[in-house]
């Protein structure tokens, strides 16, 4: 199989075209290697799979910017574990940012590389395929709710009669297994901050930007959520595609890997193209999913869900 390397030779040689011209998404997506790889991954949703992503990319002045070699790996992430790239949807991003790159002379650069971010639904998604999970759900819990939390134990004891107010002091994440396993793990506020800050690219950590300020409670539960299914949920294809979320990405020898290359240190890209469609904070780059209730009974109780039925 080919590299990303090897196909920019050979899209390179290919005319007089420079090489920005002759590496355009619509290019590399034309090239006959690269199809293949897509139609040996999708099978006959290939072609639908592919114009989806150059309609979404035709839509972004700044997708269309980044090097399409990044584009298109992230579209594999995301071809490889069989979520749609359409924003609209929830499922997976691709999501433009400054990259600060090594070059081959030893310094850094400035560019502008896709990453591949999975959404709130894809983790679910994901979960769901395995048939591993009977229920799986995050909450929010408010003061006066939590009556006892060991966290050495996990055992938990909640009383929702008993809420003082709307303030958030902690968040409770549960999921059990159809084998019997069971796994609950608690953040508390002061918990979620330290990550938040931890992650934070801003100058000033502390502040809250974003959806960070917007929707607070939103992003902590997506925090434990992503925490608990890629921490301790079965082997699957959740820490597998978790590995790569958020980096960005290079093929080697036909597998995908972070590129250790590339070090964001630059706020995520946004114009008025991608941010109604990818809802991201600026100041970590996480992608944040309004439409999902932090209050909602459960992501999902005792269901396997086809993944042809949900696209």
């Amino acid at each position: 199989m080919a590299t990303n390397s090897t196909l920019k030779n050979q899209l390179q040689q290919k005319g007089n075209n420079t090489p920005s011209q002759a590496l355009t998404l619509k290019g590399l997506m034309g090239n006959e290697t690269v199809k293949q790889k897509f139609n040996n991954v999708l099978g006959e949703k290939a072609p639908g799979f592919t114009t989806s992503l150059l309609n979404m990319v035709g839509t972004s002045k700044v997708l269309a910017e980044c090097d399409p070699n990044t584009v298109m790996t992230s579209a594999m992430v995301a071809a490889t574990f069989d979520l749609p790239v359409d924003p609209n949807l929830g499922f997976f991003y691709i999501v433009p940012f400054n990259n600060k790159k090594k070059m081959p002379d030893g310094s850094f650069q400035w560019v502008k590389e896709a990453t591949p971010l999975l959404g709130y639904k894809g983790y679910i998604q994901l979960a769901q395929r395995s048939g591993q999970y009977k229920k799986l759900n995050v909450i929010t819990v408010y003061e006066g709710e939590l009556i006892k939390w060991d966290r050495l134990t996990e055992e938990y004891e909640l009383d929702f009669e008993k809420k003082l107010s709307d303030k958030a002091v902690g968040y409770l994440g549960y999921f059990e297994l159809l084998n019997g396993y069971k796994k609950a793990t608690y953040w508390t506020k002061s918990q979620v901050e330290a990550h938040r800050i931890k992650h934070n690219k801003g100058k000033d950590k502390s502040a809250l930007s974003g959806v960070w300020r917007s929707d607070y409670d939103a992003m902590a539960t997506k925090t434990v959520l992503r925490n608990l299914l890629s921490k301790w949920g079965p082997l699957s294809i959740i820490q597998q595609v978790a590995s790569l979320d958020g980096s960005t990405v290079k093929e080697t020898n036909g597998y995908l890997e972070r590129d250790p290359n590339s070090r964001r240190e630059a706020e995520v890209i946004e114009d008025e193209a991608t941010e109604p469609n990818i809802p991201i904070d600026p100041a970590t780059g996480e992608v944040i999913y309004p439409e999902e209730n932090a209050e909602q009974e459960n992501l999902f109780e005792g269901r396997t869900i086809n993944p042809k039925e949900e696209k």
